[in-house]
This record gives structure tokens, C-alpha cells and sequence, in this order.
């Protein structure tokens, strides 16, 4: 894991995110694939709600407090009880978000001897800070591969025999 190739994977998302999403139909923006699955709307919502309040304050925990002090839990759901906005305004706060947790994430100076540093994570306990960058490199990459499945899945049923080569289209779909 290099610093560096994590913040520019890491600063890339929103542009991403924004070039999938703007000016397209709210019914596609809303549209999700039954309970318990996500719209492309929510899943950027999700990502917003990361950076607030899950990967740089877990990273400032292990360089402040080491295992000391665990990890706050991550509400994994917080933006479905959000009030909606117009996407575009949603993904300005992202980019804006996103921005100044690299600008934070800098200023930490963080080098490649502090990646071995450990903090405690509620659910898995001890966890390095390495692991924690690279989660949050992940979980980008994840949820934009998510927001083209929900976007894709508007034409599980338009594509006829190509379904059988498409395997995202049937990842997340409703039980017919």
C-alpha cells in the first residue's frame, strides 16, 4: 500500500460517482432493486456519509490514540433517513467532503512507517492503519461498481440473451 496511489484512487471517486449520476432521471437516480438493496442515489449518499464521519476520524484515532480508543461504529444506513436533494447538490457536498478529507489526510504527514500502526475497529478489533486506507480505497471502488449494477439493472429484463453475460445484472436482483 502507497499513500499516494490511495489518495489518487481515493480523489477520483467523486468525479466518477458525478459522471454516472448527473442529469439523469430521478426514477433512475431512486430506483433500487427491491428491500434491503440501495439506489444509485443512496449509495452516493453513503459515500458522503463515509467520509464525514468513518475513514479519516479512524485513521486521526490510530495516530492520536493507537488501540487506546476504539473506533466509533459506522452507521452503514444513515443516509436513507436523509431528506432528499437534487443529486447534483448531493454530489457537490461529496466532492467538497471528499476534498477536504484528502487535504487532512496530507496534512497528516503520513509516511510509510506509520501504515503498521494499529487502532480498534468495534467490530473486528485491532486493525492496521494500512488496512484502514486501503478499506476506504475499496469501499470506493465497490460502491461505484454498485451504482453501475443498480444503473445496469434497469435493463435486466431489455436485454434479452445477453443476460447470460452480464452477471451484474443478476447480483442484486429481486426474486422473480
Amino acid at each position: 500500500m502507497r499513500i499516494s496511489d490511495a489518495t489518487t484512487l481515493l480523489a477520483r471517486t467523486p468525479t466518477t460517482v458525478s459522471a454516472l449520476l448527473l442529469d439523469l432521471p430521478d426514477e433512475w437516480l431512486h430506483r433500487d432493486d427491491g428491500p434491503g438493496t440501495w439506489s444509485a442515489y443512496a449509495i452516493a449518499g453513503h459515500l458522503l456519509h463515509g467520509d464525514e464521519t468513518n475513514w479519516l476520524p479512524r485513521i486521526r484515532l490510530i495516530m492520536e490514540h493507537g488501540t487506546d480508543r476504539p473506533f466509533e461504529p459506522f452507521n452503514r444506513v444513515a443516509m436513507l433517513s436523509w431528506d432528499r436533494e437534487p443529486v447534483a447538490d448531493l454530489l457537490d457536498r461529496f466532492r467538497s467532503v471528499r476534498s477536504r478529507s484528502l487535504e487532512d489526510l496530507d496534512a497528516l504527514g503520513l509516511t510509510p512507517s506509520d501504515l503498521p500502526r494499529s487502532g480498534t475497529h468495534p467490530e473486528f478489533g485491532t486493525v492496521t492503519l494500512s488496512q484502514v486506507l486501503s478499506a476506504w480505497v475499496a469501499h470506493d471502488l465497490t460502491h461505484a461498481a454498485q451504482i453501475a449494477e443498480v444503473l445496469a439493472g434497469r435493463h435486466r429484463d431489455d436485454v434479452g440473451p445477453y443476460r447470460r453475460y452480464m452477471p451484474a445484472l443478476d447480483r442484486f436482483a429481486p426474486a422473480e
